[in-house]
């Protein structure tokens, strides 16, 4: 039975993982306890990607510069793949990464979002506050006196 099995849901997990902090991955994930056997479609791998922008967001495209990336794929027992793309050279944190993708698409997709899914986007977004909070405190607001003369 596959759950959680939409684009977009899948996408948003997915980079959730990515963006996670590798420390606290690892312990939600060591915390979740059942550990999946799988075999390797692709090992952890290490390499390059090159990252692209814009001006103004719709501007030509441009090459900003190469990001070092680690990605792997594996299939579960039941045969469900689970592929994961992560920053840096983190193999265990890509591992990780994957193993949830696939245990997300099947029926433990409900405990596993809450035991390791819902923490890591509570943390993400108590970031999110807290640097908005330290960007607001250095805000300046400019007005203009009115000097009394017609």
């Amino acid at each position: 039975m596959k759950t959680e099995n939409s684009t977009d849901a899948r996408r948003a997990w997915m980079g959730l993982l990515a963006q996670s902090n590798e420390a606290e991955l690892a312990r939600l994930w060591l915390a979740f306890g059942a550990k999946p056997a799988f075999d390797w479609l692709r090992v952890p791998e290490a390499g390059g990607v090159m990252v692209r922008g814009r001006m103004g967001g719709s501007g030509a495209a441009f090459n900003l510069g190469e990001m070092t990336v680690t990605r792997c794929a594996l299939t579960l027992n039941d045969g469900t793949v689970g592929h994961a793309y992560v920053q840096g050279r983190s193999k265990p944190k890509a591992e990780i990464a994957a193993q949830i993708d696939a245990l997300m698409q099947t029926e433990v997709a409900a405990d596993l979002r809450a035991a390791v899914l819902a923490p890591l986007q509570a943390a993400k977004q108590a970031t999110k506050e807290a640097r908005a909070a330290k960007a607001a405190a250095t805000k300046v607001e400019f007005f203009t006196m009115v000097r009394g003369e017609d």
